[in-house]
């Protein structure tokens, strides 16, 4: 792995001080000379670092005035937005977004991919599904989100269209280390598999509407859990 250049050193600390809240959106970042003397580099270096954050929208240069946070709604890069919402402050507000996101996204693939699974990819889908509830029943955290993952990425695949698989990929860290903490919760894990197996059965059905429906419940159902076992807007009593 080639080693981050002094720009991207410089542009890295800065976002990680931004996403921390050292610079909350519309203040004014340190001025050149500061930041040079803080990282020990040039103020070229200094100034190509806010060129690169300011072509992802994260910062913009007022001139005469200073060099602004920009609100998060307006950055253009996938990947810092998705480190803002996973290493950010406002942790349930996060999580609750990243499940509309996949709502979005994979109720439309999973539409897509109906019809083009073959009898034998099938069979992978509902091995997935059998791999979850072997772990449910032993409570192996980590073979369940193995598998879950694995389900999901095949559906991805399977709808055949490139531009959900590179929206996809820079969100696999984070959907990763979501699925670890809700899939500690053992009435979570047993709703999955129910909805898991729901998919299959409207993929197997090879009919899109169905297929879109089944994928759209087990959204919702993620949702309601997560606000129920994790965030607990619902107290124990109306569970």
């Amino acid at each position: 792995m080639a080693r981050p250049s002094l720009v991207d050193q410089v542009a890295d600390a800065l976002l990680d001080r931004i996403i921390a809240g050292d610079f909350p959106p519309g203040s004014v970042v340190p001025g050149e000379i500061d930041l040079s003397a803080e990282h020990q580099v040039s103020r070229m270096t200094v100034r190509e670092a806010i060129k690169t954050l300011g072509a992802q929208r994260i910062l913009r240069v007022e001139r005469g005035r200073g060099t602004f946070v920009n609100p998060l709604s307006r950055w253009a890069s996938l990947e810092a937005v998705i480190r803002a919402v996973s290493e950010g402050q406002d942790d349930a507000a996060a999580a609750v977004q990243l499940i509309e996101l996949r709502r979005f996204l994979e109720s439309g693939a999973c539409e897509l991919a109906a019809g083009r699974f073959s009898a034998e990819e099938l069979d992978g889908l509902a091995r997935d599904a059998d791999a979850m509830e072997g772990a449910h029943r032993v409570q192996d955290v980590a073979a369940f989100v193995t598998a879950d993952l694995r389900f999901h990425e095949r559906i991805l695949e399977a709808s055949g269209n490139v531009f959900i698989a590179v929206l996809f990929e820079p969100l696999h860290r984070v959907l990763t280390e979501r699925r670890a903490q809700t899939s500690r919760v053992p009435e979570i894990q047993a709703h999955a598999v129910a909805e898991h197996r729901k998919i299959v059965s409207a993929l197997a059905s090879a009919d899109p509407a169905r297929a879109r429906q089944a994928m759209d419940e087990h959204m919702q159902q993620t949702l309601a859990d997560l606000k129920t076992y994790v965030l607990g807007d619902v107290s124990p009593a109306d569970r």
